[in-house]
């Protein structure tokens, strides 16, 4: 398959994540079905880093997750016939290396290991300037694609 990129407003298309929960900003290279690769431009803007930590303030755990599960989903939405289609979390282990700071460029690359019955297994990393700040293995899912793979209850 070809590569694609995605700037701001067109990996819109494929991720449904909206504001101030899309944390990611641009995707540089997708091959569909097989990984993608990006990043989130952290401002001192970013709705969280007031809070998390007012004395010193970085992008939370949680989110760089997010960051990572949003890529993997990017990888698996932009295959044929599956654009816009909402993606759910089935599992994550997920291990931190650094803080992320504002200011910093969070450059996000996710790998699909597979994909079957609308479960999707994969890993990925987030770095700064080449430095890990997380990486993750994920099972994320499409529920419509899932459902259809589930046993039938009795009497339906």
């Amino acid at each position: 398959m070809d590569k694609l990129t995605l700037n701001c407003r067109e990996l819109q298309e494929y991720q449904p994540n909206r504001y101030p929960f899309l944390m990611i900003d641009h995707v540089d290279e997708v091959v569909p079905g097989q990984y993608a690769k990006g990043y989130k431009n952290l401002t001192n803007n970013e709705w969280y880093f007031p809070v998390h930590f007012p004395e010193g303030p970085n992008m939370p755990g949680a989110l760089q997750l997010e960051a990572l599960a949003q890529m993997l989903t990017v990888a698996i939405t932009t295959l044929p016939g599956l654009k816009g289609k909402v993606t759910h979390a089935l599992q994550h282990t997920v291990r931190f290396k650094r803080e992320v700071l504002p200011g910093e460029k969070l450059d996000i690359s996710c790998e699909v290991l597979s994909w079957k019955r609308g479960i999707c297994k994969g890993k990925g990393i987030a770095s700064v300037n080449g430095e890990p700040a997380c990486e993750a293995e994920m099972m994320i899912t499409i529920p419509e694609i899932l459902e259809e793979f589930l046993p039938k209850a009795k009497g339906k």
